[in-house]
């Protein structure tokens, strides 16, 4: 079983969208998806109670009993686990970077969101987890020197997943019906967007893992 956390401290940036788009990719894909609400504004949820799917059960679950849960699913056959998590620093946020194999961080194209990054980055450091940025509700025309800067920043921080995602109706369409795009409109560019990334997560997955090296305290 593969445990994935979507995690910032960034607020708006995405994480329980992307974590819904995801999960129904993954699942047209094969996988047999588990979906973890610890945000306490609870839009997964929201968003499953629409769907009325029970073949993608989605679990609000307490940061003391997350350990105990990922346990128990994988022991029940489950393939992917996708966590979302607060947009602070909270306990629930750092149980889910501390139990899952590999940490997504939506950010925008906008400074502020790729210097609040820089603080996430750092808790994980800290925790030696491996992570991976999202470049997220990027404008239609992503070639702009914006969206450019913004994609080598977060390359130079850790790695990107590609593809970047554009700011479509779609999205947030397909929320509101408790779909994914690539159901919403099978042939739309949101959907090819969330298939490519989908694609580009289960091969950074597929690595092993990567460990990123525990900043020690400086000498006295």
């Amino acid at each position: 079983m593969r445990t994935v956390a979507l995690v910032t401290q960034k607020g708006g940036s995405g994480k329980s969208t992307l974590a819904a788009c995801l999960a129904v990719a993954a699942q047209e894909a094969g996988e047999r998806v588990f979906l973890i609400d610890m945000d306490p504004q609870k839009s997964l949820t929201k968003w499953a109670n629409r769907r009325n799917d029970k073949t993608m059960p989605v679990e609000a679950v307490p940061a003391a009993k997350l350990a105990d849960a990922l346990t128990a699913l994988a022991k029940g056959g489950v393939m992917l686990v996708i966590v979302d998590t607060p947009a602070t620093d909270t306990p629930a946020a750092e149980a889910a970077m501390r139990a899952c194999d590999l940490c997504l961080i939506p950010a925008r194209p906008t400074i502020f969101d790729i210097w609040s990054s820089e603080v996430t980055r750092g808790k994980l450091r800290t925790l030696a987890k491996d992570f991976a940025f999202i470049l997220n509700q990027c404008p239609a025309m992503q070639e702009s020197q914006r969206v450019l800067d913004g994609a080598a920043a977060l390359e130079s921080m850790g790695g990107l997943l590609r593809p970047l995602i554009a700011s479509r109706v779609a999205y947030q369409e397909a929320a509101r019906e408790g779909m994914g795009p690539t159901e919403l409109e099978p042939e739309g560019k949101a959907a090819d967007e969330m298939r490519v990334l989908w694609g580009s997560l289960k091969r950074r997955l597929a690595q092993p893992k990567v460990r990123a090296p525990r900043r020690l305290p400086a000498a006295a």
